[in-house]
């Protein structure tokens, strides 16, 4: 039984690996074997540039903020750092770690079947299991109405109480298509959205889990979303829009909380190059990137924005400071 076991332990590792990391499985991840990508227009500027950087001691597998420190979760540890890359403290989780939020102080972390909730020290103060024996979680998004979960094998989103009591699921109106672990979600004010990979769109909901609208559109060009599975990963850009993170041409977009192209942040190039999609948050004035092992903090840069439809909209944004 035990063998069986880890043996089923081996396979869930790996074909989380081969969607979210598939170099690792078939291909150089530096000579790009095997995969065709499409080549973004070379003359693109990014407004931001990198100012400074630090490395964690595993493969980073989710990244969140909260009152100034940078939580960082491999598959088998949750590290917390300052702003300037020092480790304030880490400590040790089950493996399989998918994701992790933070919301009041506590981080709920994301296991293909459950959900841990720790306090800082990484006691655990609270924890559930999925509601379904099939499920297979991907993406956490925590607010004050409620613990948001993708569910990649049962194709919906669990909306959960914050005491972990099941509080309802919600289902798209043209059912999520979900090829691979990329099914993400987060909040923004009173707006759930989540991404629908395998229509390569966005939709919004309701925090009642209300349908409301969508955006996005399969294609290679500027505000669409190209691959088998986009957007990989959503975040709020903390003045009322979106950003957005894509896989296979890895770039960072923004767009308006209706889901109206803005612009193109950082692109392949910027980010570091790779074809895995790169975790991605707001912190004050900065962009906090994350991808392989290494967090990259990213500010804008007037002169440069010059060049670019970041620096021509008009938006009271933060990152403009």
């Amino acid at each position: 039984m035990a063998v069986g076991g880890v043996a089923l332990s081996v396979v869930g590792r790996n074909v989380w690996n081969l969607f979210r990391h598939p170099d690792r499985l078939f291909y150089d991840s530096k000579r790009m074997k095997g995969i065709t990508l499409l080549e973004e227009n070379g003359d693109f500027v990014s407004p931001y540039r990198r100012t400074f950087g630090f490395e964690v001691p595993d493969d980073i597998c989710a990244l969140d903020i909260e009152g100034g420190s940078i939580f960082i979760a491999t598959p088998n540890n949750i590290y917390i750092y300052g702003l300037s890359g020092e480790l304030q403290t880490n400590f040790s989780t089950p493996g399989d770690l998918r994701d992790i939020a933070v919301f009041g102080g506590r981080i709920y972390a994301l296991f293909p079947a459950r959900i841990e909730v720790y306090d800082r020290q990484g006691e655990t103060v609270q924890q559930w299991d999925a509601c379904s024996e099939t499920s297979d979680y991907c993406s956490i998004a925590v607010c004050p109405d409620g613990v948001f979960v993708t569910d990649a094998a049962d194709k919906n989103v669990c909306k959960y109480n914050l005491d972990g009591t099941l509080a309802r699921f919600i289902q798209s109106p043209v059912g999520f298509i979900v090829p691979s672990y990329c099914f993400a979600v987060t909040y923004l004010g009173d707006r759930i959205y989540c991404s629908n990979p395998g229509r390569h769109r966005v939709e919004i909901y309701s925090t009642e889990g209300e349908f409301l609208s969508s955006f996005g559109k399969p294609g290679a060009e500027v505000g669409a979303f190209s691959g088998c599975c986009n957007p990989a990963i959503i975040t709020p850009a903390g003045n009322g829009e979106l950003l957005t993170s894509e896989k296979g041409i890895p770039r960072i977009s923004c767009y308006s909380a209706d889901g109206e192209f803005r612009s193109i942040l950082l692109d392949s190039k910027a980010l570091g190059g790779g074809h895995t999609a790169y975790d991605i948050r707001i912190m004050k004035d900065k962009l906090i990137v994350a991808g392989d092992n290494k967090v990259s903090v990213f500010q804008y840069n007037k002169r440069l924005s010059q060049q670019t439809l970041c620096g021509q909209c008009d938006k009271d944004c933060p990152l403009k400071l």
